[in-house]
């Protein structure tokens, strides 16, 4: 379960303050105010939220608003129950096998960036696992930032959107997870540092395969690891094979419910039609999760 923390919007952010950057023009950020604004060196102003998140979008603004309440809610129960254990170890120690790839030293303070971070379960559990880490939470929905912003003491929540320009720094992180989430090849490539790598989860073909007909929800497409090394094309390039991780869990009712209400599937399926799918269902059932991890490095 995600430890909550409560902290100042100095100790939020300045952890990271060195690696942001003016989402429109791309220069350095600093705190002023005791951290209650982030300014950037083209005089650019952005205001810290009092939960402890800041939003850095250009002159745009945000084009979609991503996850709402209830989504993040339903995500928050599902994760802290332990359920998706095994895809956190499996993403911590990718990391782990980055960093080392990388030489980073185990003094060093390296930084972790998570797209599309959500509750910040992964990256929380993550920064557990790497002393000194220090994580970057990327999340395009101001409900989940919220979240986000008290997940970890070396946490720093960020509302952007990851198809933009991130609001990162070139060549200034170690490592990127992205856990079922949106990839910007190219803007990753921008920020990792030479020996950097991207840590992406997929949703593998079975993925939850026992819930799909009852509950009327499409399967995972094939080939879509393929499809994603393809795009990258240019930008990143595989590092090794991907590797296959698969379990099964026992999960209530409940616990399905939370599951199917923290992803898509949630906005294409009438919420009354759902509930009752889901009561037909066992009271426990056996359920199959299907993943695949790929590892993406620069291309030199």
């Amino acid at each position: 379960m995600v430890t909550t923390h409560s902290r100042s919007n100095a100790t939020v952010l300045s952890h990271i303050i060195d690696v942001l950057a003016d989402p429109i023009d791309g220069s350095p950020l600093r705190g002023v105010d005791d951290f209650t604004r982030l300014v950037s060196e083209s005089g650019h102003s952005y205001d810290v939220a009092r939960q402890g998140y800041v939003t850095l979008a250009g002159g745009a603004g945000l084009r979609y608003s991503g996850d709402d309440a209830e989504m993040i809610s339903a995500r928050e129960t599902f994760l802290t129950g332990g359920h998706f254990a095994p895809f956190v170890e499996a993403i911590a120690d990718a990391v782990h096998d980055v960093l080392d790839a990388g030489e980073v030293a185990d003094d060093a303070h390296p930084v972790i960036c998570e797209i599309g971070a959500g509750t910040g379960y992964y990256l929380s559990h993550t920064l557990d696992s790497v002393a000194g880490a220090r994580g970057i939470g990327i999340d395009v929905s101001v409900h989940a930032a919220k979240h986000l912003a008290r997940c970890h003491p070396r946490v720093g929540a960020v509302v952007a959107d990851a198809w933009a320009r991130l609001p990162i720094q070139s060549e200034s992180v170690d490592a990127i997870t992205v856990i079922f989430a949106p990839r910007n090849a190219a803007e990753f490539a921008r920020i990792l540092k030479p020996k950097g790598q991207v840590i992406v989860l997929t949703a593998d073909a079975g993925h939850l395969a026992e819930l799909r007909e009852p509950l009327g929800i499409i399967d995972v497409e094939e080939g879509k690891v393929e499809r994603m090394i393809e795009q990258a094309a240019g930008h990143l390039q595989p590092v090794g094979d991907s590797e296959p991780v698969e379990f099964e869990m026992m999960l209530d009712q409940q616990s399905i419910a939370s599951q199917i209400g923290m992803s898509p599937s949630a906005r294409h399926l009438k919420p009354e039609a759902l509930a009752a799918r889901i009561q037909a269902l066992p009271e426990q059932m056996k359920v199959t999760a299907r993943a695949r991890i790929t590892r993406l490095g620069r291309i030199s």
